[in-house]
């Protein structure tokens, strides 16, 4: 296990292959730090499943029209 530490944060223990892959991660987005890889990791995640709950009719979702109502308001 290895101890991650960032200068005004907390310390947490992550499996050598979790840094390895956390690392190639890095490496791939650009970004100087891991604390930056998780943190786009995570709002993937977020975008992803707000995506697949919300974005299901998406392109086939019509707004209401007046027609749609089906009550009589006279």
């Amino acid at each position: 296990m290895i101890c991650m530490r960032n200068r005004d944060s907390t310390t947490d223990r992550i499996s050598r292959s979790t840094l390895r892959m956390l690392e190639r991660e890095r490496q791939k987005m650009g970004v100087k730090s891991l604390d930056m890889v998780i943190r786009e990791l995570v709002v993937r995640k977020r975008k992803g499943v707000l995506e697949e709950v919300f974005g299901i009719d998406r392109g086939r979702v019509k707004p209401f029209t007046e027609e749609d109502r089906g009550e009589d308001r006279g």
